[in-house]
């Protein structure tokens, strides 16, 4: 989606449940306006509450897509009983399949793949890419727009996503823990922007004041996040913050503390805050 808007919308790492909401995308010129939908992946056993409503946003999309993109991977494998072939059979609307990431793997894996996925599943089109190369993007855009209905505009032109900046930022300061922590730490980490101030610095330049509360799911992962002599955490809020800083295009300073709630992913008050 990221190639597909031209913005940075969806965080990217190579771990799996990456996404964890449904992020809209918006790509409007004179004679058309496309809403793109990324989604998480299905979690065929979920193991809390957060993992439900994860999949509550895959199931939305199934209900009201008028075009479906199944987005896949050499690196990515799906036995014949995975619940995301059931669905997709199911898929009244035009049906693609995108092979991303074919910059990795010689093409005769990626013909492999072709044919095992067009034998489990009907699909309308097959397209493999390289969002990272652009490399056939175009091609997928343009058989998006002779697939799409005609329909309502249904945002203004200018607007790129349904999401305020907020939520972007705690979406690259996840990405960062993700990159940075490993096991099971990252996937016990929710960010919280408890605040966002625009305002300039004494030479009169854009300034972002932004405090974050990074929250975790036990006590002995609070001190993980934080590390030896707040090493670890210095590093992330770094890190973090040239991202942000790219991202709104302005001088950023950023303030992060951590803080302990037990067994958020699974308590429904806490994943209404966050959204879920």
């Amino acid at each position: 989606m990221n190639a597909l808007v031209g913005e940075r919308m969806s965080i990217i790492t190579n771990k799996p449940q990456t996404t964890r909401h449904r992020i809209i995308g918006i790509v409007s010129d004179e004679d058309y306006q496309v809403v793109f939908s990324d989604t998480p992946g299905i979690i065929k056993d979920p193991a809390y509450k957060m993992q439900e409503a994860m999949n509550r946003f895959v199931n939305t999309t199934f209900e009201d897509a008028d075009i479906m993109l199944f987005v896949t991977e050499p690196a990515e494998t799906y036995e014949d009983d995975d619940p995301i072939i059931f669905k997709l059979n199911k898929v009244k609307v035009p049906l693609f399949l995108v092979i991303n990431k074919t910059d990795t793997v010689e093409p005769e894996v990626i013909m492999e793949m072709i044919q095992l996925w067009n034998k489990r599943v009907k699909f309308s089109e097959t397209i493999p890419i390289s969002a990272l190369n652009k490399t056939n993007t175009d091609t997928l855009f343009k058989l998006i727009l002779d697939n799409i209905p005609e329909g309502p505009v249904y945002y203004p032109k200018e607007q790129l996503t349904d999401k305020p900046e907020r939520f972007f930022v705690s979406e690259i300061i996840r990405e960062k823990i993700l990159l940075f922590y490993k096991q099971e730490v990252p996937y016990s980490c929710e960010v919280e922007i408890e605040s966002f101030k625009e305002t300039t610095t004494k030479a009169g330049e854009p300034l972002v004041r932004i405090s974050a509360l990074i929250y975790v799911a036990r006590k002995t992962q609070k001190a993980i996040i934080i590390g030896k002599g707040g090493i670890a955490i210095k590093k992330l809020g770094s890190e973090a913050r040239k991202s942000i800083e790219q991202f709104l295009e302005s001088k950023v300073f950023l303030e992060m503390h951590v803080k302990h709630k037990d067994n958020w992913r699974d308590d429904e008050r806490s994943l209404r805050n966050f959204g879920y």
